[in-house]
């Protein structure tokens, strides 16, 4: 007698079939503007100032430097006070831009050292430090041209302090504080002046803004204000410490 087999199907398998592989997912995107939030509110705020510099009547944006621009005038003894103009505007002029040009050129710089800056000490410091290295640009000009009647307008004393700052860590060796974790800690200013990169790039710096006190570069959206680059570079060189998180 034969024995009766199990009745098979044709396409029936030996058994359920193992997951392959899992597909590798999809890398996630980058953004467009790989910059921080302070930076890009900051690029935000001059860009929409200086818009609305250029659609307003002449006598208006006229009036809005008088108002809002920097004038050693106003702190001379001399001068009848326009107002309380001279407490706002040690901050406010670097809101405004005299030209597309002189906008471009800041816009460009500030991504630059803005954002490593603005990635180590968060927004609150950053705009702290922005209103603080203002002042300081606008102490050392008015220092120096105490009594003109000249007004000065633009970003370049906070963005000089951005390069100051940036010198006190950027160039700093890495260090591995944990697996995957790189930190670049901050030098000192001793330490800084001897590292070979800070030094050459602050000569580099000093000598190319010697060289626009003298106008060998023209004007840029106006005559430029090497000193509050200077000023705005000491204080960010120096008082770095004073912003940093990382101790």
């Amino acid at each position: 007698m034969n024995a009766a087999l199990p009745e098979q199907r044709p396409d029936s398998g030996p058994g359920p079939i193992p997951p392959g592989p899992t597909p590798p997912g999809r890398p996630p995107r980058e953004p467009v503007f790989n910059l921080p939030g302070p930076v890009l509110a900051a690029l935000a705020v001059i860009v929409v100032i200086f818009a609305i510099q250029s659609i307003v009547p002449p006598d208006v944006e006229e009036w809005m430097v008088i108002v809002f621009g920097f004038s050693p005038l106003r702190y001379a003894p001399v001068f009848a006070p326009d107002g309380l103009a001279y407490l706002w505007t040690p901050v406010t002029y670097s809101l405004l831009h005299g030209g597309i040009a002189h906008l471009g050129f800041n816009a460009l710089w500030l991504a630059a050292f803005g954002t490593p800056v603005a990635r180590r000490i968060g927004p609150l410091r950053f705009l702290l430090f922005w209103i603080l290295s203002s002042i300081a640009g606008a102490a050392f000009h008015l220092a120096v041209n105490f009594g003109d009647p000249s007004l000065m307008i633009g970003a370049s004393g906070v963005i000089s302090g951005l390069m100051g700052s940036a010198c006190r860590f950027a160039f700093s060796p890495p260090v591995l504080r944990a697996p995957g974790v790189v930190a670049w800690p901050r030098l000192s200013i001793l330490q800084a002046l001897q590292t070979r990169t800070v030094l050459m790039f602050t000569i580099a710096w000093l000598v190319g803004n010697l060289l626009a006190a003298f106008g060998v570069f023209g004007q840029v959206g106006g005559a430029i204000a090497w000193d509050a680059h200077l000023g705005g570079f000491l204080f960010g060189f120096l008082l770095f410490g004073l912003f940093d998180p990382q101790r």
